[in-house]
C-alpha cells in the first residue's frame, strides 16, 4: 500500500516503523525539521519537512494515488483539517487520531476513521490491569460494550456446564456471547455451541453488551476482582 503519515511523534513515530516494516510505500508529512531529519535518517521512506494542512503539501505527498492517509498530530483542529482535504483529495481510506472526546463524532460526520486519545486508552488499559487482573485483554466497543479474555477457575460456577444450561440458569444474559474458547496450547480456539461444556483452565473470549461487569466475572470464579 501507499501510506501517508502525517506527524512523527510518540504516536507517529511507531506507527511508520510498522508500515515500513511491512512493505509499504511510506510518506512522512512532518512540521519539525529535526523529527522529520530523525525519520529521514532511519526509515527508507519520503520525508517531506512541511505543513500538512495545505492542500499543496498532501499533493506534493502523492496523495493523489495514495491508498490512505493517517494523521497523528497532537491538535484535533490540525487532523481535521488535514482529514477534510484527504476526502476533497479522495484518499480511500483517512484515518486519525483523535485528543478529544468530544471531538469524535465530527470526525466520524465526515466518514473519517478515528481513534479516541490513545494515551487514555493506554492509561485505562493499565488500570483495568490492576483493577479487574482476571481480564486477560480487553477491547471497548461503543461506550458500554467490551471484548474481553478471561479464564476458568476451577471454583466457577460455569465449570462443567454446557452453554445451553449457563443460559438456563441465567449466568449468560441474553447481551453476552462466549465467542471462542482456547483450551489446548498449540491448537486452535473452539468455536463453542450450544452443547460446547465449559472446564476449568479454558481461556474464553467473551462479548459482553455491558461489559466486564463484576457479576458477570464472578460466573468464572473470579469474585477476588471485584472492585473494592
Amino acid at each position: 500500500m501507499y501510506i501517508i503519515i502525517v506527524g512523527a511523534g510518540d504516536i507517529g513515530w511507531p506507527l511508520i516503523d510498522i508500515a515500513t516494516r511491512s512493505g509499504n510505500e511510506v510518506v512522512v508529512i512532518e512540521s519539525e525539521k529535526e523529527k522529520a531529519d530523525r525519520v529521514a535518517g532511519e526509515y527508507d521512506c519520503l520525508v517531506l519537512n512541511a505543513d500538512a494542512t495545505t492542500k499543496e503539501t498532501l499533493i506534493d505527498g502523492g496523495a493523489e494515488k495514495a491508498d490512505a492517509i493517517i494523521s497523528t498530530t497532537d491538535r484535533d483542529a490540525a487532523n481535521i483539517m488535514i482529514c477534510l482535504l484527504s476526502k476533497e483529495i479522495g484518499i480511500p481510506t483517512v484515518v486519525s487520531v483523535v485528543h478529544n472526546p468530544e471531538h469524535i463524532g465530527l470526525f466520524r460526520h465526515i466518514g473519517v476513521n478515528a481513534m479516541e486519545n490513545p494515551q487514555r486508552l493506554i492509561a485505562e488499559y493499565l488500570y483495568r490491569s490492576v483493577a479487574r487482573p482476571a481480564i486477560v485483554d480487553y477491547m471497548r466497543i461503543g461506550e458500554e460494550a467490551e471484548v474481553f479474555e478471561i479464564s476458568v477457575n476451577e471454583n466457577a460456577p460455569i465449570a462443567g456446564k454446557t452453554l445451553t444450561d449457563a443460559a438456563e440458569k441465567g449466568m449468560i444474559p441474553e447481551d453476552v456471547l462466549i465467542v471462542a474458547v482456547d483450551r489446548e496450547e498449540g491448537k486452535a480456539p473452539l468455536t463453542p455451541r450450544g452443547d460446547t461444556r465449559i472446564e476449568a483452565g479454558d481461556l474464553l473470549t467473551v462479548y459482553s453488551g455491558f461489559g466486564a461487569d463484576p457479576q458477570l466475572t464472578d460466573v468464572f470464579g473470579h469474585h477476588e476482582d471485584r472492585p473494592k
